[in-house]
């Protein structure tokens, strides 16, 4: 039985920095996302020291412990999982099973660290057109007259701000305690306490809000008449005439109950 490190001197799925690999045949074209490909790691790599799934029963289409590691290899190198399974020659259905099986638990996390190596690509071949840029043909007459680099300034400066945010991303951390939060909420604490003592504010806030009050009280006034009506007692029928008018001196009627809530 080969002998295993033990994992103090296996390196943490950070340290291992993983080689980019060019796929193209001219390297200058080397300039997207899917333009390289990571080499395989070594058998002798950490992120191959993982306890595979084990099978009480192995069966032809059983997947090995070396078809895990030869699935896990190339999922580093790739970074795409259909690839790295047709690369062993396992359906998809079948690793994700295995992956969610009981015992599955170094898979899955050689999985995950297979996973972070493919980020680690997608980063690196973007961190390099971002310093780099990339060669774009200038054609004329449909023939190539030139060529020039262009550098994508949104790219850079999303890296700028996410690698040294204390220097590009300068609204990143501003909240209270700031100085430039702090002097915007006293400017705004300082308008409202002038919005709230101008006469002509007040003026205008006190008139919006008893044209609200009239308008509910012309709407409660209608619906008491309308239900009042409904049961058979006109309020313009002398007899019912009377009554109303007590009501009201006894402020029992809607318009004197609404009057008197508004004070």
């Amino acid at each position: 039985m080969t002998k295993r490190p033990s994992p103090a001197a296996r390196a943490s799925r950070s340290a291992v920095r993983p080689i980019l690999r060019n796929k193209r045949k001219i390297p200058k074209q080397a300039t997207s996302a899917v333009a390289f490909e990571l080499a395989p790691p070594a058998p002798d790599d950490p992120l191959l020291d993982f306890m595979p799934v084990p099978h009480v029963q192995p069966r032809s289409n059983t997947i090995t412990p070396d078809i895990q590691r030869a699935f896990i290899a190339q999922l580093a190198a790739t970074g795409i999982v259909t690839q790295a399974a047709r690369h062993v020659g396992k359906s998809m259905e079948a690793l994700y099973k295995l992956r969610q099986r009981p015992g599955a638990e170094g898979f899955r996390a050689a999985w995950d660290a297979a996973i972070d190596r493919g980020v680690a690509r997608l980063e690196d071949s973007a961190l390099a057109r971002a310093i780099q840029g990339e060669e774009r043909l200038i054609l004329h007459g449909g023939e190539v007259v030139a060529a020039e680099r262009r550098h994508n300034e949104q790219l850079v400066m999303f890296f700028l701000r996410n690698r040294l945010p204390h220097r590009y991303d300068r609204q990143k951390d501003i909240g209270p305690g700031h100085p430039v939060y702090e002097k915007v909420a006293a400017a705004y604490a300082e308008e409202q306490a002038r919005q709230d003592s101008d006469p002509q504010q007040m003026a205008q806030i006190g008139r919006s809000l008893d044209a609200k009050i009239a308008t509910w009280r012309k709407e409660f006034t209608a619906l008491w008449e309308a239900r009042l009506a409904a049961v058979g007692i006109d309020l313009h029928d002398p007899r019912f005439a009377a009554r109303a008018e007590e009501l009201k001196a006894e402020g029992r009627w809607p318009e004197s109950e609404l009057g008197a809530g508004a004070d």
